[in-house]
């Protein structure tokens, strides 16, 4: 259950289905294939390798049964045989004794502890050999847990045995006169040490101790001193620690698990001391989760220890169970059924005071942060109601009914819904509550609370899915039959309309149900028909076509449209309002009177209301319904106002809520309500102070329809263009730029184009060195805020050029290479002056224009790289290359930089090539200096040609003018940086750049140790390592007799310590290797030293 509801969804309409697989499997197939892998440990466990390759096999074969875990049954007994004749062999080596536990924890992990603690032999002669396992073992080894882990288990089921244990501890003197520890003290020894470990035998010491601690001998003599211990180690705990984390969960698991298991008598005298110990713990206030449930769970467990264990005879059954005879009363004349509501005939007994005490609790763990402490609680309140009186039990109704009040967070709600589920499925509410519970619980079906830019409450409609399928099965159909049209259509409104496909899934479920144990659903088999799991999957096929079907019912029709005009076209996702429109348009043939008279006034007033939202769904449902024509006649100036208003508020919303609410829905409107002289007071906008006006006003114009841009072409142009400009005072308006880019474009496919036409009516030759200007500008936009790269979004525009086929962003380039190979093979007419346009057409052959994929990088970076060997678009293909190497997405980077080395490949052995390509190469770094967009990624992908041998045609030629001048901007853009990432990119290409010959070395290893010496520890470290394996590469550029001694002071230094140490061990490595000392002179501002030369 997640309460987020936030996650966005691709694609707009789209959402992440889940993915459903049915339980195929019928046997466990590989069982011949498990006793081999069992069978070849003693051959395996020498060999690291081949042990990872059982042990994987092994994992995965068993993996494969999670979901179905019961089909091992009938094979677990004979694996554990297997594996424990290994552990049983005095002859087997430690390592394959942990592998075999670990065997044995993997099966256990599938098949549950519960399970398969059943099958562990516990004879008597199997607790001694059990007992002495654990002096070999050390709880520090974390790799060797699972030993530990299934050790305990096993001493959990050995230690049951029906015999006194102090039967077996004969002679307790030993042959040396010493007194030997009894039995029973070493088991609790082992269970105490392992209750305070850090790994997962914690839980199985847990189960120990709640199977050791209940057995008659032991409880008599060691229960009270152990409750002791455990309270006293709880106390001194603290939840703030990490230590002290781990120590509570032990503790408390131990409580909670002797407590479910304990007799009530042996439990109850220490019942109240450990409660108020949990008190004075205020778990309630840890930020652990875990120890927040375990609380909960321990308080519900002394609850049910003070009250005593009996069956609630006031509790609501339900006479009738019968599926078909359920089916069968909806056909027929309403019958009393069989209900048994036991008479008041209670023995009356004091219930304690501390019953309160857990009630209040558990009503707090309602209202928990996390949904596993709600579900514990949940869970505590049904079982400790059915333990009181019929009054008493009516108090926690009432007191949990106040989880839903309006000033209650969605938590509470979940855990109300968690919680009222559990009262019903276990008969505590009895029908005269009803009438209280179904209208909360109709409003938690809706329940969606606005947080920011998104709303939660997702899991409080599951939860409330959940209540009603547990009703389904709880009530005969008599007592819900007053509720039938209320719940039916609530859940048929969230089978279809919820944005969440966890809760329209939940909701065809809890109603599938009640039609099957209810009967009394109108049309409940035809509506489960066409709202079956798989078919509300898909939210757009919900909305538009499953919701006209279930509409076509009336008892569904108008509930349905409301539910859409007071939650749909108001809600923060612009996809659903889009949506919930479309759907109303769709059930407006179902009832046009009521569309009519009741509808439509009541979206009047929230068209001019103050939240944007409300204002775009309410007037878009007018705009896409079929009667909204006939509206507009009445009063264009008032819808004219309205859109002016609507235009000039954008500012008013989050930036989120703008990029969703689509402006274009409201200014369409002006295909028909466009009057009087307004163009000019569109442009007189675009120059507004708010950015967001200027963008809505510029896809306004981008929207006029063609008779109002005749005659006013130009003077709209001119007007786009003052936006897109970039000027000093709204350099920052980068999504107003991109929004005039887009009208610009609009305008221009409306009014179309002409060539010999008036500039003022159409694009012709006179303007359209205009519009491309305009448009290409937008290329040199890299505008950037919190959210990145801003203006890049204007590239969308005009993305055709080289540079943007071969930059990083998909969407980006895959518009660009789109536009790239239209222009290319436009034929009507076509484009003239195209340069290269032979070599263009045979690297993109006009057959494969519509097949090529430029989203996948594996096929759009190995035919734009080969724009490379075209001098005009070499500097821009590498510039956009630069980007996808040095990037960040993993499928980006590895085909952007295997197209680039293919590329150098095949042009190593052309000196001309290679040094046009070099030159290119330098001079997009010189143009790019201190440009972190570019000169980070081209730092990472000096790096990567370096490694690969991109320039080994170069590095024979001693001081190559290309190393120096790469060495030179190298230094100067990492002068005085800060940032972390550049400077670790500019460590590798020094490293990298050793191979070049001559005085390089030297100055290569000069920046280097004036590395080690960088005022950032990371950066020293860092250094250090790559000096390290760079000494390992290429080891002849250091003196053989030195050669140790460098590498042991690089690797055995503290870089991390103070720098006059550091620069210390940095000069003794100067000295060694003949490097120039740099030398300290000054300290700068910023805090980084300056260095020249000794």
């Amino acid at each position: 259950m997640n309460g987020d509801g936030s996650e966005q969804e691709e694609g707009g309409c789209q959402e992440p289905d889940v993915i459903a697989r049915g339980n195929i499997l019928e046997s466990f197939a590989e069982s011949q294939e498990i006793r081999g892998l069992i069978n070849s440990l003693k051959g395996v466990y020498g060999d690291l390798g081949t042990q990872e390759v059982t042990t994987e096999k092994f994992i995965v074969i068993m993996d494969k049964y999670q979901e179905q875990p019961h089909l091992l049954d009938s094979h677990l007994e004979w694996m554990m045989h297997l594996l424990l004749d290994i552990v049983r062999d005095k002859r087997s080596p430690s390592p394959l004794v942990h592998l075999a536990f670990k065997f044995l924890y993997i099966i256990t992990k599938v098949r549950g502890y519960k399970i398969f603690l059943r099958l562990f032999p516990h004879e008597v002669a199997d607790l001694q050999p059990v007992l002495d396992m654990f002096a070999d073992q050390n709880p520090k080894d974390y790799e060797t847990w699972e030993t530990r882990y299934m050790l305990l288990l096993w001493l959990s089921m050995t230690c049951l045995i029906p015999f006194d244990l102090a039967r077996l501890d004969g002679n307790i003197l030993s042959e040396e006169g010493c007194t030997r520890m009894p039995i029973m003290d070493r088991i609790l020894n082992v269970a105490k040490s392992y209750l305070v470990v850090s790994d997962k035998a914690r839980d199985a010491a847990a189960v120990l101790v709640s199977r050791f601690i209940i057995r008659p001998d032991v409880k008599q003599k060691r229960m009270a001193d152990f409750l002791d211990w455990a309270l006293s180690t709880l106390s001194k705990s603290s939840f703030q620690t990490m230590e002290g984390t781990i120590v509570m969960d032990g503790m408390l698991q131990a409580l909670a698990q002797l407590f479910k298991h304990g007799k009530r008598d042996d439990c109850l005298p220490y019942a109240s001391t450990v409660l108020e110990c949990l008190d004075n713990c205020k778990l309630s206030e840890s930020n652990q989760t875990l120890l927040r449930k375990l609380g909960v769970k321990l308080v519900q467990r002394l609850g049910l220890t003070f009250l005593k264990p009996k069956v609630a005879k006031w509790r609501y059954q339900r006479g009738c169970r019968s599926l078909a005879a359920n089916l069968q009363f909806s056909a027929q004349v309403p019958v009393a059924q069989n209900l048994v509501i036991a008479a008041d005939d209670e023995e009356e007994y004091d219930i304690p005071g501390e019953v309160e005490n857990v009630i209040e609790q558990l009503l707090i763990g309602l209202k928990d942060k996390d949904t596993i402490v709600r579900w514990s609680a949940a869970k505590g309140i049904g079982r400790i109601t059915g333990r009181l009186p019929k009054e008493l039990a009516d108090d926690v109704v009432g007191s949990l009914l106040d989880c839903f009040s309006f000033q209650e967070t969605d938590n509470s709600w979940h855990g109300g819904c968690l919680a009222l589920a559990e009262l019903g499925r276990r008969g505590l509410l009895l029908p005269s509550r009803i009438t209280d519970v179904v209208p909360v619980i109709l409003k938690a079906l809706t329940y969606d609370e606005k947080r920011g830019a998104c709303s939660v409450g997702s899991n409080v409609r599951d939860a409330a899915c959940y209540v009603c399928w547990a009703f389904a099965r709880a009530y005969d159909p008599l007592e819900l039959k007053p509720f039938v049209n209320q719940i039916s259509s609530a859940l048929v409104i969230a089978a279809v309309f919820d944005r969440d496909i966890n809760c329209r899934r939940a909701a065809s479920a809890a109603f599938q149900e009640n039609v099957g144990r209810q009967g009394t659903f109108p049309h409940g088999i035809d509506i489960v028909t066409a709202a079956d799991y798989f078919a509300v999957g898909n939210r757009v096929n919900c909305f538009l076509n499953i919701s006209v079907y279930i509409a076509s019912f009336p008892e569904y029709t108008q509930s349905m449209i409301d539910h859409l005009v007071n939650m749909k076209i108001n809600h923060w996702d612009g996809v659903i309002r889009e949506l919930s429109t479309k759907a109303l348009h769709n059930l407006t043939p179902q009832v046009p009177e009521y569309m009519t008279n009741v509808v439509l006034p009541r979206l009047l007033p929230l068209a001019v209301g103050t939240d944007l939202h409300t204002r775009h769904g309410a007037i878009l449902a007018y705009y896409i319904t079929k009667i909204i024509l006939n509206i507009f006649s009445t009063a264009p100036d008032g819808w004219q106002w309205l859109i002016n208003d609507s235009l000039r508020s954008l500012p008013l919303v989050s930036s989120t809520a703008r990029q969703q609410i689509k402006v274009h829905s409201w200014v369409t409107l002006c295909n028909y309500i466009f009057l009087g002289e307004l163009l000019q007071q569109y442009i007189s906008e675009l120059q507004n102070t708010e950015e967001m006006v200027r963008c809505g006003f510029s896809l306004a114009l981008g929207a006029l329809p063609r008779f109002l841009l005749k005659g006013k072409l130009q003077q709209v142009l001119e007007g786009l263009k003052k936006v897109i400009c970039i000027s000093r005072k709204d350099v920052s308006f980068a999504e107003s730029r991109r929004d005039g880019l887009k009208a610009t474009a609009k305008v221009c496919q409306t009014v179309g184009v002409k060539r010999n036409g008036p500039q003022d009516e159409f694009v012709c030759k006179d303007n359209v060195v205009q519009i491309y200007t305009m448009l290409l500008n937008g290329m040199s936009d890299y505008t950037t805020d919190s959210r990145g790269d801003v203006g890049a979004c204007c590239k969308q525009i005009m993305c055709c050029v080289a540079q943007q086929s071969a930059e990083k962003i998909d969407r980006f380039r895959a518009h660009a290479g789109s536009v790239f190979l239209t222009l290319l093979n436009f034929d009507n007419p076509p484009i003239p002056h195209i340069p290269h346009r032979e070599e263009l057409e045979r690297i993109f052959p006009r057959s494969e224009a519509v097949t090529l994929n430029w989203n996948a990088p594996s096929q759009a970076f190995p035919r734009i790289t080969q724009l490379l060997g075209l001098p005009t678009y070499q500097y821009y293909v590498l510039l956009g290359l630069t980007v996808s190497v040095g990037g960040l997405t993993e499928t980006t980077v590895r085909y952007s930089a295997q197209s680039l080395f293919d590329y150098m490949k095949k042009i190593q052995n052309d000196l001309g090539a290679m040094n046009n390509f070099c030159e290119t190469l330098l001079q997009v770094f010189e143009d790019n200096l201190l440009n972190d967009r570019v000169s980070v990624p081209l730092l990472k992908m000096l790096d990567q040609m370096l490694a690969n041998g991109c320039f080994d045609i170069f590095t024979a030629e001693e001081n190559h003018p290309f190393s120096l001048k790469l060495l030179t901007l190298c230094k100067e853009e990492i002068k005085k940086s800060k940032d972390i990432q550049k400077l670790r990119s500019s460590i590798a290409v020094f490293c990298g750049m050793i191979q070049f010959q001559g005085d390089m070395r030297k100055k290569v290893l000069f920046q280097l140790f004036l590395l080690l010496c960088h005022p950032f520890p990371v950066i020293r470290k860092t250094t250090a390592s790559q000096a390290y394996e760079m000494l390992i590469t290429y080891s002849d550029i250091v003196d053989p007799d030195i050669l140790d001694e460098v590498m042991t002071v690089l690797s055995d230094t503290n870089w991390d310590a103070e720098l006059p140490l550091v620069r210390e061990k940095r000069n003794y490595l100067c000295d060694l290797m003949k490097v120039p000392k740099p030398q300290l002179v000054s300290k700068v501002e910023c805090g980084v030293f300056a260095i020249e030369f000794s």
